[in-house]
């Protein structure tokens, strides 16, 4: 049963009154079901019409905001609707932004004040600005807000990445990418898509040979055939997988949190990246990919921006009450150069997160009052993530990791000044993607080079639907231990083999436990645990 709000009551927890007040750039024009626009005295072709061909997205919800996202085929403007009820019948009317080329035909409505703990209903359409009788057919979809302060609802959410790469696309006879129609059904709260949400640098072919003489066909656009160089090519990345029938019905479903990794602009992406040998590419300015690469992330992310001095800021933080409060990372924005990774002091060659982002994550996991605190990451802290060699024969890496089992240097040097930060922060646990297998490892400042930590679970899922490699080596300065991982047998393994994964997590009210699961692509349990919460 869904409970609605009257009127006035909706309203006024949406700081929002009727009469045409401004929200997020928006406009409220009405609070009734329905539209305002008169019926049209002819029925405009279908041609007219405006489209929504990549569906609807939510994002970043929390307990009383959510961002509303969808992409119009033309010029047109958004118009929102939402309710507590599915019949709208006291529904909230936003007058939206224009959907222009400028952002790819994409666009999106910031709301707040929504009553927290409930279901809230959305229809999303677009009309022709010259013609306000000539509209779309409306988009519909529903997510829940986060729990209220007593915390007394479970929390369930998954995460995963690594999306459409190594060219295996969208297959149909496959079923699509299924994997989001297993999470689907599993009803989470939301979904945390770790990185990796584009293979800019992979080109997708009709048909790529898979294990066993198998033929896996994908869809494929003329933006996916080849690798991204122009803006129009990243944006046709983002634009290719809203095709999957499952991501559509996935996303107006579930509210989904953002970030990125380096395939949202070239394999292992840093702004000391040399494409000079790669002749794929002749676009071979690695910042002018990289510019491009990010804004069309950004157009195509349903996430919100953040101030108005860092519109751009990937990492952030979201609370879902009191049971938990989510950090969202960037590996990719702020560091050095891919090197031997061996440097003595901490500084901008060593850096991975940058300094600043640092500071930030240990003042506000400092700060959480949630019992638990998730930090989402791009990349994974002890496995060892090779990136070549340097012109000595040196090996070079690409995450924190130097695979010298010692004590930190190079990036590793970041992460232990942040590990120390937090000693003293309870619950805190790791969720990443990147290396295209599932894993679970625990680190022991026992078992480690460096000790001054407590000791914390990382939890590693994906790939979505893309190739599937490891196992991965450990390095063992912070000390982890292999609890479990699955990978398949041969490297680059298609999604016909069925190494796809993705993370479940369910906090229980009353408890506090938290609960961990790897599951495979049709969502059958490969390992769980459950972690009591410290402190309680």
């Amino acid at each position: 049963m869904t409970s609605t709000l009257s009127r006035r009551g909706f309203l006024t927890r949406g700081g929002i009154l009727a009469g045409g007040t401004a929200l997020n750039g928006s406009l409220l024009l009405s609070a009734c079901g329905g539209s305002d626009s008169p019926a049209p005295s002819v029925i405009p072709s279908e041609a007219e019409r405006p489209k929504l061909p990549s569906g609807i997205q939510f994002g970043d919800v929390t307990g009383e905001r959510a961002v509303i996202w969808s992409r119009s085929d033309r010029n047109a403007q958004m118009i929102v609707e939402y309710d507590t009820s599915e019949r709208f019948t006291n529904a909230s009317r936003i007058v939206g932004p224009y959907a222009t080329e400028a952002t790819d035909f994409t666009s999106r409505v910031d709301l707040s004040g929504l009553p927290a703990g409930q279901t809230v209903f959305v229809r999303v359409k677009y009309i022709d600005p010259a013609n306000g009788r000539i509209e779309s057919e409306a988009v519909s979809g529903q997510f829940r807000t986060m729990p209220q302060a007593d915390g007394k609802r479970a929390i369930r959410f998954h995460w995963s990445g690594d999306q459409a790469g190594q060219g295996w696309g969208i297959n149909t006879d496959f079923g699509g990418v299924r994997m989001y129609e297993s999470m689907r059904k599993r009803d989470p709260d939301f979904f945390i898509h770790n990185g990796d949400t584009v293979y800019a640098d992979g080109p997708i072919a009709a048909e790529t040979k898979a294990e066993n003489g198998q033929v896996w066909k994908s869809l494929v656009t003329e933006e996916v055939s080849k690798v991204a160089e122009t803006l129009k090519e990243f944006r046709g990345r983002h634009s290719y997988n809203t095709l999957d029938l499952n991501f559509r019905k996935f996303a107006a479903q579930v509210p989904q949190i953002w970030q990125w990794d380096d395939h949202e602009v070239t394999n292992n992406y840093s702004g000391a990246k040399n494409l000079s040998a790669d002749a794929r590419y002749k676009e071979k300015n690695v910042a002018i990919l990289a510019e491009r690469g990010r804004r069309a992330f950004l157009e195509y992310a349903p996430m919100r921006y953040y101030k108005q001095a860092e519109p751009e800021r990937i990492y952030r933080s979201i609370g879902y009450g009191p049971l938990l409060d989510v950090f969202v990372i960037d590996m990719r924005s702020y560091r050095g150069p891919n090197s031997t990774n061996l440097q003595t002091e901490e500084n901008a060659s060593s850096a991975l997160l940058g300094s600043a982002q640092v500071d930030w994550l240990i003042a506000e996991l400092t700060a959480s009052k949630a019992t638990w605190k998730v930090i989402a990451s791009d990349m994974p802290i002890g496995l060892e993530v090779a990136d070549g060699k340097d012109a000595k024969g040196v090996a070079m890496w690409e995450a924190v990791a130097n695979g010298v089992s010692g004590p930190a240097s190079g990036r590793e040097l970041e992460m232990a000044r942040l590990l120390k930060g937090i000693k003293a922060v309870p619950n805190v646990v790791w969720i990443t993607t990147d290396v295209h297998y599932c894993a679970a490892h625990y680190y022991d400042p026992a078992k480690a080079h460096f000790t001054d930590f407590a000791p914390f679970w990382e939890f590693v899922a994906g790939p979505m639907n893309a190739g599937a490699f490891g196992p991965g080596k450990l390095d063992m300065t912070f000390g982890p231990t292999e609890v479990f991982s699955k990978s398949p047998p041969v490297q680059n393994a298609s999604p016909f083999a069925g190494y796809q994964f993705f993370g479940e997590v369910n906090i229980d009210p009353q408890s506090k436990a938290m609960k961990v699961e790897l599951l495979d692509l049709n969502g059958v349990t490969q390992f769980s645990k459950t972690l009591p919460a410290a402190g309680i």
